[in-house]
C-alpha cells in the first residue's frame, strides 16, 4: 500500500505526519507492506513505525522523485538508522518516495537523474541489507 501525498509535475498536495493514521494504517489495514513517503520534513518523524506489527514491512521512501538532486548516501544511511529506533531493520526497506512519472507530464528531473537515484538506492540497499 502506497500512501501518496501527490506527485503531479514535482508537486505535492498533502503534508503531515503519519501519527494520526498510524494505528489504523498498521493495525486495521491488512497489507504486507506500507510504502511511506519520508523524503521531506513534511512527513513527520519515524515514531509511528513503533506500531508496525511484526511480519509487516515499511518501505521508506527516503529518496525524492520531485527533483534531480542526488541525495547524500550518508544522510540516507543515517535516516535508515534513525528509523531502526522504532522498527527492526528487517522490517524496513528503501525506495523512492513515489513514482518518477505518476502522470503523462512526469516530474521535473531528467531520465539520467532518475537512473542515478535508482542506482544509489540499490547500492545503499546492498550495503545495509546485504
Amino acid at each position: 500500500m502506497h500512501l501518496c501525498r501527490g506527485n503531479y509535475r514535482s508537486t505535492y498536495m498533502g503534508s503531515g505526519a503519519y501519527d494520526a493514521v498510524a494505528d489504523v494504517l498498521f493495525n486495521r489495514i491488512n497489507v504486507h507492506g506500507h510504502f511511506m513517503e519520508y523524503d521531506a520534513e513534511r512527513a513527520g518523524s519515524f515514531e509511528p513505525l513503533r506500531l508496525l506489527p511484526k511480519g509487516r514491512v515499511a518501505v521508506l521512501g527516503l529518496v525524492t522523485t520531485k527533483n534531480g538532486e542526488l541525495e547524500s548516501k550518508d544522510l540516507i544511511n543515517r535516516r535508515i538508522e534513525e528509523a531502526t529506533n522504532y522498527a527492526d531493520l528487517d522490517q524496513l526497506c528503501l525506495s523512492p518516495q513515489c513514482g518518477f512519472a505518476s502522470t503523462e507530464e512526469g516530474n521535473t528531473l531528467a531520465e539520467d537523474e532518475q537512473w542515478a537515484k535508482l542506482r544509489m538506492i540499490a547500492e545503499i540497499a546492498k550495503e545495509v541489507w546485504g
